[in-house]
């Protein structure tokens, strides 16, 4: 019997030992060296300060963000992750780009990845006209001062439009380099 107690003991310790916080795992960006995880939990509950509806305006474009909070599984690896619903409309209220209406959340195509090493940003993955080349990463930002103002900065994959795919007067849904500022709802 102490022989039973002894191996559940040490499979439920394994177990825990697989799970680790979300901050951890962006940590292990840049450590080679980082222990084998199963389960990158959002156990501090970091994730939350993003959930909700965040809406603001860039040169005469309105922009609404939906993000929630998802466990997203791939290859026997567990994930807590954002995913994001994405609406713009131009200055005339004409829908110009939405996902509001994608029902499943890992099509999205605005998808959660980690913190960044530093913790000062959430890095989301965006593709938009991928015709146009218009895919790359999302950094939304939250400043402990300002609980309730977020930025939103996308670093494109390639900045070299494929020509004959696009169209001359393609604009970026979410612009390059440049920093869009959102309110939460």
């Amino acid at each position: 019997m102490k022989y039973l107690i002894v191996i559940i003991t040490f499979f439920i310790s394994a177990c825990n030992a697989q799970t680790i916080s979300l901050e951890s795992a962006a940590q292990c960006l840049n450590n080679p060296n980082c222990a084998d995880y199963n389960y990158a939990k959002d156990i501090n509950n970091s994730l939350h300060q993003y959930i909700g509806v965040w809406k603001g305006n860039h040169n005469g474009k309105s922009y609404e963000i939906k993000l929630n909070k998802i466990l997203y599984e791939d290859l026997g690896q567990k994930t807590d992750i954002l995913v994001g619903r994405l609406q713009l409309k131009d200055s005339n209220g004409n829908t110009l780009y939405t996902s509001f209406n994608v029902t499943d959340d890992t099509k999205t195509n605005f998808i959660g990845l980690n913190f960044q090493a530093d913790l000062k940003a959430y890095r989301m993955y965006f593709v938009g006209n991928s015709q146009c080349g218009e895919y790359g990463t999302v950094y939304l930002r939250i400043k402990q001062e300002t609980p309730n103002q977020m930025s939103l900065f996308m670093l494109a994959d390639q900045e070299i439009i494929k020509e004959g795919l696009c169209p001359s007067n393609f604009s970026p849904t979410i612009p390059y380099k440049t920093t869009i500022f959102l309110t939460r709802q």
